[in-house]
């Protein structure tokens, strides 16, 4: 996933430069592991210096951390597109899929990002950390569309936190599985489970639901 160019000349240029550094990147790193690949071989491969590589991240790591920060973007982007009108669980369903589909609609590299994410520990780490990020800005999304004020509420952090621990465990699957099992499907399952709690919100004005029977 990378960005549109967009804005001035120079700024195209210097997206299209990123875009360069993190295509090459993330194809030798899901290639060749995390630890095996150099600072100067991802530079030449997408055919610059390293002086350049410097210029746009401090490190092969912020290659990947980039590329999570602009899933999180997507997600956010999507939930916000989402009609008003739409019961959570569909309108998270459609958020989920839309970043399962940009890691597994892209073929075999995808999944081997994916598993280099998923199966480096420091990548896992600065992925779990860019997911406590994604919870709250996803969780602001959700209490403006229901009218829920986020600093009284529990519900807008807690339905985003299942839509991304459902994320997450449908990119475990399939990347567990070594791409066999379908994306789809597995998104489809986990918001089949998760689907009635979403939906169980009480807006403002609305009686929740009541004391468990003793």
């Amino acid at each position: 996933m990378t960005s549109r160019p967009t804005g001035t000349l120079a700024q195209r240029k210097r997206q299209l430069v990123a875009d360069e550094l993190t295509q090459a990147a993330l194809t030798l790193l899901a290639r060749e592991g995390f630890d095996a690949v150099t600072v100067d071989e991802i530079a030449a491969a997408a055919g610059v210096s390293k002086r350049t590589f410097f210029r746009y991240f401090a490190s092969k790591e912020d290659v990947v951390v980039q590329f999570l920060a602009d899933m999180g973007a997507a997600m956010c982007d999507e939930l916000a597109s989402r009609p008003a009108t739409e019961p959570p669980s569909a309108a998270l369903r459609h958020t989920v899929w839309r970043s399962v589909d940009a890691c597994a609609g892209h073929g075999d590299r995808a999944l081997r990002v994916v598993q280099l994410i998923l199966g480096t520990p420091a990548l896992l780490a600065r992925f779990l950390e860019r997911q406590a990020q994604w919870r709250e800005e996803l969780a602001a999304e959700m209490a403006e569309r229901l009218g829920l004020d986020l600093a009284t509420e529990l519900y807008p952090r807690l339905a985003a936190g299942m839509a991304l621990t459902a994320f997450h465990t449908v990119l475990q699957r399939w990347s567990d599985s070594d791409g066999t099992e379908d994306p789809a499907a597995l998104t489809e399952q986990s918001f089949t489970v998760i689907g009635p709690a979403l939906d169980a919100v009480a807006r403002p004005g609305t009686p929740g639901p009541g004391p468990s029977p003793s």
